[in-house]
């Protein structure tokens, strides 16, 4: 029997990059996004389903988690793909502005553990959440997202804890910079990209597909003995110092 995977968000870059390979692998998937018509496309590419959900949202996550179980009988693995990216110093951040970027990326995270530990305690499955190497390291003027990001990987660390006895394995994948719409202000912008590029050790930002090798992995059973962990994919950034030329 095929496996079956939910996306959360799945119309960013990194999920769709993700769900064509899940598809390549034979797998079943339901992809939920706030507009559903965004992800059709890669519904019909990949054979499986759009459906709408509110990635912060508990009943709507809940509901496509339980319908994703229905339509194949079970439920494999969960990714939560929603996120943004606000990058100002704390004096010049709104209530509004940190409410909106807690709420997207910490609020829909704990959404997704939620849903999954409803439907998943009884055969077990995956669950990926994204981080960010903002969370492991200081970065100036990354202080909301650095906040939201670090409480995914508390989250995270707590519910490895809570479901491993229910065979639920929950870990978190913290990029660097990627390129995708999602950072788009960044990596059109010259200067910026050059900075960013330079923070990087490897010489480069990532790429969609380079985040979805790390959430393949953990989705699928190779990664079976591995729980509460965050894997970092971020060309050095969190771990090295910068680029030095030779």
């Amino acid at each position: 029997m095929s496996r079956t995977y939910l996306v959360i968000a799945a119309g960013s870059a990194i999920a769709s990059c993700v769900a064509r390979r899940l598809a390549a692998d034979g797998a079943a998937l339901v992809l939920a996004a706030r507009d559903p018509s965004q992800v059709e496309a890669l519904a019909a590419d990949v054979g499986g389903w759009a459906v709408q959900a509110d990635a912060t949202s508990f009943e709507d996550v809940e509901r496509c988690a339980r319908d994703a179980a229905a339509r194949t009988g079970r439920l494999d693995g969960v990714l939560n793909c929603a996120g943004s990216i606000l990058l100002k110093p704390a004096h010049l951040t709104t209530t509004d502005e940190l409410s909106q970027v807690l709420t997207t990326n910490l609020v829909s995270a704990f959404a997704t553990v939620r849903a999954a530990a409803l439907v998943m305690r009884q055969i077990g499955g995956s669950v990926v959440l994204m981080s960010s190497a903002a969370a492991q390291i200081g970065l100036p003027n990354h202080e909301a997202i650095a906040a939201a990001k670090a409480g995914v990987i508390g989250l995270m660390r707590s519910a490895a804890a809570t479901y491993a006895s229910s065979g639920i394995r929950v870990n978190a994948v913290a990029p660097g910079l990627v390129e995708s719409p999602l950072s788009r202000s960044i990596t059109t912008n010259e200067a910026a990209l050059k900075a960013s590029i330079a923070m990087h050790p490897l010489g480069r930002i990532g790429t969609p597909g380079d985040i979805a090798s790390a959430v393949n992995w953990l989705l699928s059973p190779d990664s079976a003995w591995v729980t509460g962990q965050v894997i970092g994919v971020d060309g050095g950034l969190a771990g090295l110092k910068g680029r030095v030329r030779q």
